[in-house]
């Protein structure tokens, strides 16, 4: 080390350390106190950093003082309880506090030698997950960082399995392979689809049904179409829990296609498959067990912080073989033996993910929870209920899960109506809500699954949303 860098020795560290967490407590007991969104212009923020990196050491004193001053007033707190918005991004004391430890290893997870115990507890972790949602134990998992990794990683398995299939001539095979998904998908699959080489040609979009589910019927037909067009169907991507509103695919029946045409099956429930550790909710993921592959997010709705998405897969051999690559630097003589991850995704280096979530699951127990999910389910069941009975709302679908759909009743252009009151919504920064367009229709979204989020909560939600919508004459 270059004798005048400063260096943060052991006590100093400490003492810096400390005062940060009292900080991070603070933040979590009072992040309510904050606009959930900030008021700021594009630009502002960047507008007030230096242009230029400071030419000598600044004290770490300095530093926190400008993060508190520049960068948290900036934020959006996904914490608050007045965030409703996108999806739960959750976190939680116990993830926390694990994120410190594993920055502090600073461990290199990419294979069993590089971090022994890192490979070891993911398979643990994986393990434990797998029980927990009741799949078949023919399942593998690994910890990837996010589902729209986990489903490229899928496509491209698929890909090369087509392609296998085909006789392994991929020059001539890739261009005729195809790959379907529901029209409400999230916008990951049809990116994925692209990265992993497939014609955007080839892609279908199939139309969904009146629950904004993937219409069986409708993907029968593309898929006779293709096949009748000379081209190969290789894969569906099924959604469990849609962004927009939560929908499930009818797996069951899309598995029996995908089991007549050979095609592989990815199951995409990175919201909803969380829900799936509750007994009375596991038929969310009925089908399932005939699918290739699937993916769910700890990271939103288990408490885990970003970024912890797993990925099981049935077919190892599959997975391996499209991504297996050791340089010789890499290899071991126990490789025969052992789980190298970096043979199971795209990343070569990997981040210690599982100890987050070994934290997580000790810290509350499946008990745990399976309380809070129960929790939220129940919340998200009275907010609908407050919209069905309010005469100037609609609910908009079944709400099976923990996102509401609806929009506010009155004259004029619903959807210009409905623009504005959520523009009115978060503009107040005391609630963040998000919309989407469903069927045609632009609606409003309310979301939970935050650890902290209490029924005094949604109720102060349910109230401003009524006092907006009344403020323009709803």
């Amino acid at each position: 080390m270059a004798a005048d860098l400063p260096v943060l020795d052991a006590e100093a560290f400490r003492a810096q350390a400390h005062r940060l967490v009292d900080w991070m407590a603070d933040y979590l007991a009072r992040v309510g106190n904050y606009p959930v969104q900030p008021s700021v212009t594009p630009g502002q923020i960047r507008a007030g950093l230096p242009a230029a990196p400071p030419a000598g050491p600044e004290s770490f004193e300095r530093i926190i003082a400008d993060f508190q001053q520049l960068i948290v007033p900036g934020l959006t707190h996904w914490g608050h309880p007045g965030f409703f918005g996108y999806f739960p991004a959750n976190t939680s004391p116990p993830s926390i506090l694990a994120e410190m430890l594993t920055a502090t290893i600073g461990a290199q997870c990419m294979s069993w030698n590089t971090s022994p115990a890192a490979t070891e507890l993911e398979q643990v972790m994986l393990e434990w997950l797998r029980q927990m949602l009741a799949l078949p134990e023919g399942f593998s998992g690994v910890i990837q960082d996010t589902a729209s990794t986990a489903t490229l990683v899928a496509l491209i398995t698929a890909r090369d399995a087509a392609v296998a299939r085909l006789g392994g001539r991929a020059g001539g095979s890739l261009d005729r392979l195809t790959v379907y998904t529901s029209s409400e998908a999230n916008s990951s699959v049809p990116k994925g689809a692209r990265l992993a080489g497939f014609q955007p040609d080839h892609i279908r979009l199939i139309d969904t049904d009146r629950h904004a589910a993937l219409s069986v019927p409708a993907l029968a037909a593309a898929l006779d179409a293709d096949k009748a067009a000379g081209l190969v169907p290789a894969c569906v991507v099924a959604t469990v829990g849609t962004t927009g509103s939560t929908a499930i695919d009818p797996v069951p029946a899309i598995a029996a296609l995908c089991q007549r045409e050979g095609m592989w099956l990815h199951v995409d429930a990175a919201f909803a498959g969380s829900a799936a550790i509750l007994p009375e909710m596991r038929w969310i993921l009925a089908g399932a067990e005939l699918a290739d592959s699937l993916v769910f997010n700890p990271h939103k709705w288990l408490l885990v912080n970003f970024d912890c998405s797993a990925y099981f897969v049935r077919d190892r051999a599959a997975l391996l073989r499209s991504f297996a690559a050791s340089a010789e630097i890499l290899k071991t003589s126990v490789d025969a033996a052992v789980v190298n991850y970096r043979d199971w995704g795209i990343q070569l280096g990997r981040r210690f993910r599982a100890l987050k979530l070994w934290f997580v699951i000790r810290s509350y127990g499946v008990a745990g929870l399976q309380a809070l999910l129960r929790e939220h389910l129940r919340l998200a069941k009275l907010f609908a209920s407050w919209v069905d009975a309010h005469d100037g709302f609609e609910l908009i679908g079944d709400a099976p899960l923990a996102t509401v759909c609806f929009r506010c009743l009155g004259p004029g252009n619903l959807d210009e109506r409905n623009r504005g009151l959520l523009a009115r919504l978060n503009a107040g920064g005391k609630l963040f809500l998000t919309g989407t367009s469903l069927k045609g229709r632009y609606v409003l979204r309310l979301a939970l699954g935050h650890l902290t989020t209490t029924e005094q909560d949604v109720l102060r939600a349910w109230q401003l949303i009524v006092e907006a919508a009344g403020e323009a004459g709803g």
